[in-house]
């Protein structure tokens, strides 16, 4: 996991906690923009992460394309 990635998540969780913590003592209308920013955090994890795999798949199709063009010639 890349640095950028556990920060997103450590961001997350600690908004989640910073919210759960509102929640209790101002209630849901204080901490609803800390939840919302937590969501918002993880879907920009996914994003970034599902990112990553398709290019790891592209690369992987590229470079085993490759591999059976020298095995052949």
């Amino acid at each position: 996991m890349k640095l950028a990635s556990t920060i997103l998540l450590s961001l997350a969780a600690a908004m989640v906690v910073i919210g759960a913590h509102l929640t209790m003592k101002a209630g849901i209308m204080a901490s609803y923009p800390f939840f919302m920013f937590a969501v918002l955090l993880l879907f920009w994890h996914m994003y970034r992460r599902n990112q990553s795999e398709e290019e790891s798949k592209e690369q992987e199709k590229k470079g085993g394309k490759r591999k059976n063009k020298k095995s052949n010639g």
